[in-house]
């Protein structure tokens, strides 16, 4: 069983859904978990968005990479949703575990309604669903 971490910046968005289509897709093959640099709250509209696909998150609690890591919990595989500038601020995780990039977009910083964030999380949703189902089938 392969042990993953998904992170991103606020554990709120990319990296929640990332752990639930990696629960859903890779089954009993990976132990799976996600964190954030900065921890928030799980978004109501990535909640929504998960939804439209059976796929419930409404229970998922965020949380630290840094208390991950202070915890001493090992992974085979780290996994950053954000950008190379954040993904350098996670720490470094013992043993053996492989850091990879996978940068999707971040939703604009200007408020919106949440009918307004609905397109942009699909599309980062079904990004991230593609992206995880291709990893499976060419990596671990």
């Amino acid at each position: 069983m392969k042990r993953v971490l998904f992170f991103c910046v606020h554990n709120s968005a990319r990296s929640q859904m990332a752990e639930a289509w990696l629960n859903q897709i890779g089954g009993n093959d990976f132990e799976v978990e996600s964190a954030g640099l900065e921890p928030g709250l799980v978004k109501p509209a990535v909640i929504a968005v998960m939804r439209e696909v059976d796929i419930d998150i409404s229970k998922k609690q965020t949380q630290s990479v840094f208390n991950l890591f202070k915890s001493g919990r090992t992974f085979d595989y780290v996994i950053a949703l954000c950008d190379e500038s954040n993904a350098k601020r996670c720490p470094a995780f013992p043993g053996a575990a492989t850091l990879l990039l996978w940068d999707f977009p971040e939703r604009s910083k200007q408020r919106q309604m949440e009918t307004e964030q609905l397109p942009h999380y699909r599309m980062v949703r079904n990004l991230i669903k593609d992206r995880v189902t291709n990893w499976i089938a060419e990596k671990p």
